[in-house]
């Protein structure tokens, strides 16, 4: 059995299994859940992935609201793609994922599925293994969901990658899948460390990055143009998983979603000044959404 093994531990998030419960309860348990109508039924969701320091809360905003509107038998995860590996999306098919608080099964009968459904996705394990935008979910996932099983997919930004969203929810349709998608990515990455200042370094940059830049994705996300943001990222670099957001907006428009709503949208800088106490020259976008 193939065992996906920690790489983000110890750095984003705790490696040791009491401690990383414990910030997952403070994180959930500061989060309030809410966002899309009541009447509509939330079948997705985009969180960031950044350490849990920065992102974190963001991420448990979106996570709370999930879990009180579902207990899926399997998440799906869309993931970014740090590390170029290709052009096709990568799944992980078969065997566990390693989390500080317990393994999560991969539902090798749904890859094996959406396998036969497109062309446009491989069984390739080991280009997870230096990816850290999924992993960053489990320890959420092994904790709200402990029953379900998962099917991890990084997709590259290309030109088909909505596509792949519109694959894996035509399986899960045809088969009458009990399932949620999550999907990740941070936001406009701003400041000299990033080698993007086009608006000065400062308080000023960052602010036009996360209330400018980062607004132009948000936007296009929760109007659910899934064939837009993958273009809207390349040219403005305001997203660094465009390809995982088109994916999610396209799966959850196939699962019947008309919209994406934020629950919240925020900055390393913001996060880290107030923590701090002091400004931030540089400054990662971090929103999350939910799709109804």
């Amino acid at each position: 059995m193939i065992v996906r093994e920690p790489i983000a531990a110890g750095r984003f998030y705790d490696a040791q299994p009491e401690r990383c419960r414990s910030e997952l309860r403070q994180l959930l348990g500061t989060s309030i859940a809410g966002g899309a109508p009541c009447d509509k039924k939330i079948v997705a969701g985009l969180v960031p992935h950044a350490g849990w320091m920065c992102s974190g809360a963001v991420a448990a905003q979106v996570y709370q609201t999930l879990a009180a509107a579902n207990s899926p038998a399997t998440v799906v995860v869309f993931g970014g793609v740090h590390r170029h590996r290709g052009r096709q999306a990568a799944m992980f098919a078969e065997g566990q994922w390693e989390t500080p608080l317990g393994p999560v099964e991969i539902d090798a009968r749904l890859a094996e599925r959406v396998m036969g459904h497109t062309n446009l996705v491989v069984n390739d394990p080991y280009a997870h293994e230096g990816e850290h935008s999924i992993e960053v979910q489990m320890p959420f996932l092994r904790y709200l969901f402990p029953e379900a099983k998962i099917l991890p997919i990084m997709v590259p930004p290309g030109s088909t990658a909505d596509e792949v969203g519109e694959a894996v929810a035509r399986t899960l349709t045809t088969y009458n899948y009990d399932a949620l998608i999550v999907g990740t990515t941070d936001l406009t990455h701003y400041g000299p460390n990033y080698g993007f200042t086009p608006e000065g370094v400062g308080a000023d940059g960052n602010e036009w990055a996360k209330n400018v830049n980062d607004a132009r994705f948000v936007d296009l996300v929760c109007a659910m143009q899934a064939d837009s943001v993958v273009a809207e990222a390349r040219e403005h670099k305001n997203a660094c998983s465009s390809g995982a957001v088109a994916a999610t907006i396209a799966a959850a428009k196939k699962l019947g979603a008309t919209e994406g709503v934020v629950l919240e949208h925020t900055s390393s800088s913001e996060v880290l000044s107030q923590k701090m106490g002091t400004p931030q020259n540089d400054s990662v976008g971090y929103v999350g959404i939910v799709f109804s």
